[in-house]
């Protein structure tokens, strides 16, 4: 299965901040980042490879960029500075929240092999959106996908 993120209303450049990207944080590997994207770019799609298995509590999804915290699992975008010499330097992360995905559609998705949140990134105060994502911030949906490609 796969997992795209499709993020919209970016924040931008703040001045307490400079040059702000966005990226998916691999796991337990925060330095590594997932296509960085500028916070004032109109989109930003990320599509991360997982794999999915049924236990008994439902289906569980495991991939190098989800997390598991205390039998949790998300997705940290993580938001940083960007220098000169490209050096990104995280100051907050979002948590998309994986547990909280209804059970029909994360079946769906796990038959039809893609699951899609759609989510805009600025906050209620304009600037980067932070802590724990879940609906109605997030919304989840099942798509099919061409499993060859």
């Amino acid at each position: 299965m796969r997992i795209r993120i499709d993020a919209v209303d970016l924040p931008g450049r703040l001045p307490a901040y400079g040059d702000i990207h966005v990226a998916v944080q691999r796991r337990d590997r925060p330095a590594e980042l997932l296509e960085p994207q500028p916070a004032d770019a109109p989109s930003a799609t990320w599509t991360l490879e997982c794999t999915t298995s049924t236990s008994p509590s439902g289906i569980e999804i495991k991939g190098p960029y989800v997390q598991d915290r205390l039998g949790r699992r998300f997705i940290y975008l993580s938001w940083g500075t960007v220098d000169d010499s490209g050096v990104f330097t995280m100051f907050r992360r979002a948590k998309l929240m994986l547990d909280v995905i209804p059970a029909d559609v994360l079946t769906a998705a796990a038959r039809d092999g893609l699951l899609v949140g759609r989510l805009g990134l600025t906050d209620a105060q304009g600037g980067p959106l932070c802590a724990r994502v879940e609906p109605p911030h997030i919304g989840w949906s099942a798509a099919r996908t061409d499993r060859e490609g």
